[in-house]
């Protein structure tokens, strides 16, 4: 059985509804979750808190040769987007031949990979917002 399996569900919140950490206390918002805030340790209080769905490129690059799971996505690319509340994450664009930094990107539920049993794992990765939508 594979292993990952269960891995999957219990980062269920965190792949599937992009969840992250906010501090009551500060006022920020973290990226994977956190247990304790950097800036206030013991005397922030953390809670779950859904990320936004959208943002823009900071930083991309285009893999060509990627690990042998991904072979069948080659070239794909991966970028450093900045959240609308200034968490930034690292992840897969989609569907974005045409991406330049500052593009705005949403967050869309794809595929990540399946096992050898027939489960796929599913999880975010962003896609390229359409100029005429970008300032909506």
């Amino acid at each position: 059985m594979n292993e990952a399996i269960p891995l999957n569900w219990r980062k269920y919140p965190e792949r599937y509804r992009l969840e992250g950490s906010h501090c009551e206390n500060c006022g920020k918002d973290f990226y994977p979750k956190r247990k304790i805030c950097p800036d206030c340790r013991r005397k922030g209080k953390i809670i779950d808190k859904e990320m936004p769905r959208k943002g823009k490129v900071m930083s991309y690059s285009v893999v060509y040769a990627g690990h042998k799971d991904f072979e069948d996505e080659n070239p794909y690319h991966i970028a450093l987007v900045e959240l609308d509340n200034g968490v930034k994450i690292f992840t897969q664009l989609v569907d974005s031949d045409d991406i330049e930094i500052g593009s705005r990107v949403k967050k869309v539920f794809r595929k990540i990979n399946s096992s050898d049993g027939g489960v796929i794992a599913y999880g975010h990765k962003f896609k390229k917002i359409p100029d005429e939508q970008a300032e909506m």
